[in-house]
């Protein structure tokens, strides 16, 4: 299950790209469908309907994402286990706007799924990058933590967390040894 979800995280941080490339080239739903006769009405469809259902895909994915955490392993944070804590909602954005720069620089979809196939692999590999700014129309946020014993930890939560002493998570789900979500 942790295997499958991290690829479905992974997903879910890199799929705008796709997205991204499909709008700029103004690919809408009628270039993928209007070869057949059955929906020829989707061609009629306004290009920024098109876009909106490219949108809701990774929504629906994030949001699906945060259902199935549940069956996550389990964990706590104990009062005062936590050194220190930063808000990183603002510092991994430059790295998630880049894929955005690089759809708008891609000619073509050989291209595009070379690309979005490295940086797949590579956000797959990481093991510590699971931010999504999708997850911030949930009402989540991101922080970076670090334990009393020194370890990094990013977690990702609903709570508004400011000060060490402020972490007590009865029930965390370890999405790797380094990410965890809690639901709250």
């Amino acid at each position: 299950m942790n295997t499958a979800f991290r690829v479905l995280l992974t997903f879910n941080a890199t799929s705008l790209l796709v997205i991204i490339f499909a709008v700029q080239k103004g690919y809408s739903l009628g270039y993928f469908f209007g070869g057949f006769a059955c929906f020829d009405w989707i061609a009629a469809l306004p290009n920024a309907v098109s876009y909106l259902l490219y949108f809701l895909i990774p929504v629906l994915s994030t949001g699906l994402s945060i259902w199935l955490s549940k069956y996550l392993g389990k964990d706590d944070f104990k009062a005062g286990e936590v050194a220190s804590i930063e808000h990183a909602n603002n510092s991994f954005l430059p790295s998630y706007l880049g894929y955005f720069f690089v759809a708008l620089s891609i000619g073509n979809w050989e291209t595009l799924w070379f690309v979005y196939g490295v940086l797949f692999v590579f956000t797959l590999l990481s093991q510590a990058l699971y931010f999504n700014p999708l997850f911030l129309l949930f009402g989540y946020e991101f922080y970076n933590i670090t334990t009393k014993n020194g370890t990094a930890i990013f977690l990702i939560s609903r709570e508004r967390y400011k000060k060490p002493d402020d972490i007590e998570i009865s029930l965390a789900y370890r999405i790797n040894n380094y990410t965890f979500i809690e639901r709250g």
